[in-house]
């Protein structure tokens, strides 16, 4: 039982950390039911108005894709996270293929405007 010793400590120590600032903040908040404001629909202070499902400029879908586009150049540079001399010549090449392919790509989303506020 000794040899568990750590790892049981450490458990423990790892609840006591996540559990305690969940707990911390009920003794101190104010009890929420006695707001209405609180039970109403929206916090905002004001009534919905107008229609939810208004239609939306393209623009705005336009600029949410070209944030997603680095997210899988990130993810594909991650092989360049091992040292130098375990990289063989293919494996460098291709990563430079890659980037390459997504440079020409940045530049002509760049070239055409894509990322310009009107």
């Amino acid at each position: 039982m000794s040899e568990f010793a750590p790892i049981c400590i450490s458990l423990v120590i790892s609840l006591l950390v996540s559990l305690i600032p969940l707990g911390v903040p009920f003794p101190f908040a104010s009890n929420s039911w006695t707001y209405p404001e609180k039970l109403s629909d929206y916090e905002c202070g004001f009534d919905p108005f107008g229609d939810a499902r208004s239609r939306f400029d393209i623009r705005f879908y336009l600029v949410s894709i070209l944030f997603i586009i680095p997210d899988p150049e990130v993810t594909f540079s991650f092989p360049w996270a091992v040292p130098p001399n375990k990289i063989d010549p293919f494996g460098s090449w291709s990563m430079m293929a890659f980037l390459l392919i997504l440079t020409i790509g940045s530049l002509y989303e760049w070239k055409r405007g894509a990322s310009d506020r009107e």
